[in-house]
Formats: C-alpha cells, structure tokens, sequence
C-alpha cells in the first residue's frame, strides 16, 4: 500500500507537529482513495521510511488516526485502513438485512447452539418462567468486504414455544428471516445501546486487541400481539457502526 503515499513529502520546517503532518496525509489518501477500504498498512518502520520521520513519530501518527477510527489494529494481521462504517438506523431491523441492504455479503459462524433452562435473568426479560424451555445461541457475524470480516458477536436466547430453530437455520440466514419463515412478525422492541472495553476471548474473535472499544447493544423484541420473541445482546468493533435516528421536540 506505499503507492499511496507516493511522492508525498513532510514539512520539518513547519509549526505544525510531524505526527500530525503525517496522519493529515494518510488521512488524505484515504478519503480520496489512494489507500483504499480494509487495505493493509504498511509497517511503522517502512511509514516511518517512507515519509522520513523517527519511528515514535510513526507511531503517534497512526494513533491518531487509530482514536479518529481511520485505522484499525488487527490481531496477527498488522494496521489496516478501517472498513467504511455499517449505517444502522434505529430501527427494528436485524443486522443480517442492514448488511444485505448495503450490499455487504453477510455470513455466520454459529459459535454455540443448544436448547434449555432459561435463565433468570433472561427470563425477566422475556416475561417466563425461569426454567422455561428456550434455544440459546452464540454467533460471529462476519461480512466478506474483500477479506472475511468479524463484524458482530451476537448472544440471543428466543423461548422455545414460538418455534423450532436449528443450527443450520441460523448459519444459513438471520434471525428475524427465520421468524418471518415460521409466521412470526417482529413488531416492536426495546433496545439499549452502550459501549464497553472488548475481554480477550471476545478481542481474539472479532480479531482486534483486547481492551479496544466495542459498541453494546441489548434488545427485547416482540412480535405484533406484544410477545416477546428474542432476548439479544450483542456487541461490535466501534469503528465498524454508527447508528442513526431522528429526535422530535416533544
């Protein structure tokens, strides 16, 4: 990806600090294309090379686009330029179609499946009896961009009395098409959205470091009679989202 800052010179004899130059320019051939979308960076000595700065001075460049959302570190890969953003309007929609609609190819990687005992926390949320039947699931969303990326991990638990789930259902589609598929209409919801710093386990997943950022986000849906159907709670690299919505002067 060097061609992309080709030809590209760093004043010493500016005011304005090095570093800062240095990531005003990277920044520059990412917006203009240069240095394309999910491309890899070059190493921090070969940067530092090419535009004739101090490694250290590299580092605090790329930092700075890393914080902007710019650059992503990714585990055993090295720097990339970040993915542009998944445009998610609050909205009751599911990550699978939002995906789709942008015409991202979504695919999953179904981590853990099994029917069981509700637990009591999930329960209150869904309006059941603790130890109800219900399927528990976990999945990696990831999204084919040019290279295979973990974009989601998704905790969902749906009461087993609505429907019958498989495995292959879900590595096959999303969960609201499986709804649509069985009769079901998810009608409304009640959602919060957080933000948190990513454990290891989940870093090593969704390949970024662990601590980074990550976006939350809990859900209870319900289907046109006001039952709920699906209990989820998800999460997302923060530079891969941003979410959407209109405010009203009540």
């Amino acid at each position: 990806m060097g061609r992309g800052l080709r030809g590209v010179r760093l004043d010493h004899n500016s005011p304005v600090p090095l570093y800062h130059q240095a990531a005003r320019e990277i920044e520059r051939a990412i917006e203009d294309g240069r240095l394309p979308r999910g491309s890899k960076l070059e190493s921090e000595v070969e940067l530092a090379e090419r535009l004739g700065i101090s490694r250290p001075t590299m580092r605090q460049a790329i930092k700075q686009l890393v914080d902007k959302g710019l650059l992503i570190r990714r585990r055993g890969i090295g720097t990339i330029v970040a993915p542009r953003p998944v445009r998610r309007v609050v909205a009751l929609t599911s990550l699978y179609d939002d995906l789709k609609k942008a015409g991202r190819e979504p695919e999953t990687r179904v981590l853990s499946f099994r029917r069981g005992r509700c637990p009591a926390e999930v329960a209150d949320e869904l309006g059941i009896e603790t130890g109800e039947q219900v399927f528990i699931f976990d999945r990696l969303r990831i999204t084919d961009s040019g290279d295979p990326e973990p974009i989601a991990l998704m905790h969902n638990v749906v009461p087993a009395g609505i429907l019958e789930i498989s495995r292959e259902d879900l590595e096959e589609t999303g969960l609201y098409e499986v709804f649509r598929r069985n009769g079901i209409s998810p009608h409304t919801a009640t959602q919060r959205i957080g933000a948190r710093k990513v454990g290891e386990k989940e870093a090593e997943l969704l390949e970024i470091e662990a601590g980074d950022p990550v976006l939350t986000m809990t859900r209870v849906a319900y289907d046109t009679e006001g039952q709920p159907i699906e209990y989820g709670s998800h999460c997302y690299p923060a530079e891969s989202y941003w979410f959407e919505m209109m405010l009203v002067d009540m």
